[in-house]
């Protein structure tokens, strides 16, 4: 447990405490609920150890949870071009801190308004709330989408544009079940199948077979 993904549970614990000591005083079996929701929270908030495998070239999922979707499209947000795109559910079952999926700098960060449909949906890519993330990885530059859903309502980012990070290094949070997407370069090998479950940090989900090809992101913070 990493006192900084605890953190983000502070006000949420604090509330599940009082209520179940104030159930104390109505029934024990109410105050067994209270402590069984605590429980819960706490292992929501785990963040444990990952083993991130090593490699110039190879991708690692940035999200722990169950390959949904694996498809070409346009990115038009950062990149303006074409990639691959590896969508990620995650239920409330499942760690929700989001790791960089290579090592890189991050050159775009922006966050957008939206509605809350259950992150399964078709439209909760286009439709909810979200915060978009560029890195530069050596010649590529990799898109990583948070999206919220029916249950997770915040976003939590944890690093800064221009920050550095490791591959595998924890860049943020979504609290509650959600949706992270990934984008790769065109000519990546994906190495992952729709339904399959993946580690952030730990599965290797995509290799290139060449250097970068990828088009640059301007660097921009944003918030819509």
């Amino acid at each position: 447990m990493r006192w900084r993904t605890l953190w983000e549970a502070k006000w949420i614990l604090l509330v599940l405490v009082l209520l179940t000591a104030a159930a104390w005083q109505v029934s024990p079996w109410l105050c067994a609920v209270g402590a069984a929701l605590i429980a819960f929270t706490l292992y929501f908030f785990r963040d444990p150890q990952r083993s991130i495998p090593e490699g110039a070239r190879l991708f690692v999922a940035p999200a722990d949870g169950r390959v949904t979707d694996i498809c070409e499209m346009d990115e038009t947000e950062v990149t303006g071009s074409r990639l691959q795109r590896v969508g990620i559910f995650l239920s409330v079952f499942d760690v929700h801190v989001n790791r960089a999926p290579a090592a890189g700098r991050v050159v775009y960060n922006a966050e957008h308004a939206g509605t809350y449909h259950d992150a399964r949906s078709p439209m909760a890519s286009t439709h909810n709330a979200a915060r978009t993330w560029g890195f530069d990885c050596g010649g590529n530059t990799i898109v990583v989408r948070q999206i919220t859903g029916a249950i997770a309502r915040r976003i939590v980012p944890w690093s800064l544009l221009g920050d550095r990070l490791a591959c595998g290094e924890r860049f943020g949070m979504i609290r509650f079940g959600s949706r992270t997407e990934v984008f790769l370069p065109l000519e990546t090998e994906i190495s992952v199948k729709v339904g399959q479950s993946v580690q952030g940090g730990a599965t290797v989900i995509g290799r290139t077979p060449t250097g970068g090809t990828g088009t640059p992101a301007r660097e921009v913070a944003a918030t819509a």
